[in-house]
């Protein structure tokens, strides 16, 4: 049968020997006929990243086609520099001496709440995640089951119907057989009876004779 028209439950043959071996034989008859090429999509249409791409990303994307090194991480906010060596006897440089140290406290600061708030709500926050998680595990493992019910009897069904469709194959397969078996017979004793036939005029032709 074709591919369409394929019952899996009833066909035999498909685990003979040599099956397996010949589609393998295949694949990697394929596998040696092909041969990538560098880029194997530029056959393909431009793909249009403008409406997906971020600036970020066009930018990273740039930085990756240009092979340059990724930027490191700045810790210049973290530090506490003095004003430049040229530059100690000037107010500005050490107003912005004093700025950056009083926005690297008031982070410090900030940091500091953040902590006290985990410790004293980080508890109840965090049982309070684990609970949505558990709520979300048990309806993903129902959904999970109802699949696996829905594919259980889609394939039991699909059985079902192959095991009458190849009950009534075979049956079928059974009459056209004893149909031709039939005509067979017929046919040999039709040849017989015109054998007869043949013979008996032969005899009517030689005794008119």
């Amino acid at each position: 049968m074709g591919e369409v028209d394929a019952l899996p439950y009833i066909d035999q043959g498909y685990d003979s020997t040599g099956v397996r071996e010949a589609a393998v034989a295949m694949v990697e008859e394929e596998c040696r006929r092909y041969r990538p090429t560098k880029n194997y999509l530029e056959a393909l249409p431009p793909l249009d990243n403008s409406s997906f791409e971020t600036p970020a990303m066009a930018h990273e994307f740039e930085r990756l086609q240009n092979r340059l090194p990724m930027e490191t991480l700045s810790m210049k906010r973290y530090e506490l520099p003095p004003p430049p060596p040229g530059k100690l006897s000037e107010l500005n440089a050490w107003n912005d001496s004093i700025s950056n140290s009083m926005a690297q406290l008031e982070h410090q600061s900030v940091r500091t709440i953040n902590l006290e708030l985990m410790l004293e709500y980080g508890c109840e926050s965090w049982k309070a995640y684990l609970d949505i998680l558990t709520y979300m595990q048990a309806r993903s493992q129902a959904r999970l089951q109802e699949l696996q019910k829905e594919i259980q009897e889609v394939n039991w069904n699909r059985k079902s119907k192959q095991m009458q469709a190849g009950e009534k194959l075979r049956a079928l397969e059974a009459q056209w057989v004893m149909l031709v078996s039939k005509n067979y017979e017929i046919e040999q004793v039709c040849a017989k009876l015109e054998e007869k036939i043949m013979a008996q005029k032969e005899l009517m032709d030689k005794s008119d004779d």
